[in-house]
């Protein structure tokens, strides 16, 4: 592990708390013969909570090493990354751009008030003009970057963001388990596969709708040079797209948190509790398994939910 930059070494010192590891305390999953642990990367932090701090860590890290004093990147309306960054950015006294997609609100969401707050700079951008920003994948790479810019693809999905993420999967350490994560760029799922032991079998589940590239996405991501284990892509539980809902999730996130004491967010980790329960009810886990998710925070996406 390298030595932190002294900025985000006291970030992480005072405003961050380790990731536990628990177990979820449901009669049905026992019922089941079923172990489910919940890996609650939602306790980092309130703010940069979850994924978001893993795949952020190191970027923030290679950006105060070049004397960075502007990041920019892109994200929706709703962005848990472009949230926890506009954050970060004020915390480590770095300025912030984010390049929203689509046109601007008439009323802006809680999520867009909160990056407005923290001092980030706001540019929306068309869908077309947005498509093409995901082709600029460098930190460089931007056109029209100035001396002291730094730019960071969508979600974070850059190499540097594994670097991260491969810390969550030595906090975890168990081969035997059944690991399973969330997925909206597919960055966090190729950090756990580029770093887990080849006997581990991995299982993500997409956010969003049509998501079939996020295949080649993730593979274009991994190392060539070594042995993975077994993953797969589940592509069955996006709720009707991206940051939308059905009742049936909803009746299942306040059963879950009425069960456990554990809040989940409706756009990542709700959508994927929901998929595990539901292949737990078809037979797809034998008796026995031990299964390990991955909460990867993002509660203010409850604030913001668009019913479907």
């Amino acid at each position: 592990m390298s030595v932190l930059h002294p900025k985000l070494e006291a970030l992480q010192r005072t405003l961050l708390t380790p990731s536990a590891l628990t177990q979820v305390n449901d009669p049905w999953l026992a019922q089941q013969r079923i172990e489910l642990w919940l890996k609650r990367d939602d306790l980092i932090h309130p703010i940069i909570s979850g994924n978001k701090w893993r795949k952020l860590k190191y970027i923030l890290q290679h950006a105060l090493s070049v004397n960075a004093d502007t990041l920019i990147s892109m994200g929706g309306a709703y962005s848990n990354h472009l949230h926890a960054l506009a954050f970060a950015g004020q915390q480590l006294g770095i300025n912030t751009i984010g390049l929203v997609r689509g046109e601007a609100p008439p009323v802006l969401n809680p999520t867009l008030q909160d990056v407005l707050s923290w001092g980030m700079t706001l540019n929306y951008v068309t869908r077309v003009n947005y498509r093409e920003l995901r082709h600029y994948k460098h930190w460089q790479a931007l056109p029209g970057l100035s001396a002291g810019q730094y730019w960071l693809p969508e979600g974070g999905a850059v190499e540097l963001a594994l670097q991260g993420v491969a810390e969550l999967v030595t906090e975890i350490n168990q081969s035997d388990a059944i690991l399973c994560v969330p997925c909206g760029t597919g960055t966090t799922l190729a950090g756990i596969i580029a770093n887990s032991a080849p006997t581990m079998t991995i299982l993500g589940f997409a956010a969003l709708k049509g998501a079939g590239f996020l295949n080649p996405d993730v593979h274009a991501l991994l190392p060539l040079d070594k042995h993975l284990g077994k993953w797969s892509i589940n592509l069955d539980y996006h709720c009707g797209g991206f940051g939308k809902v059905t009742q049936e999730l909803l009746q299942f996130m306040q059963r879950f948190e009425y069960t456990t004491g554990i809040a989940l967010d409706p756009v990542y980790t709700g959508k994927m509790l929901l998929g595990i329960y539901d292949l737990i009810t078809h037979g797809y886990f034998k008796a026995g398994q031990k299964i390990i998710a991955v909460h990867t925070g993002g509660l203010q996406g409850a604030r913001v939910i668009v019913k479907h």
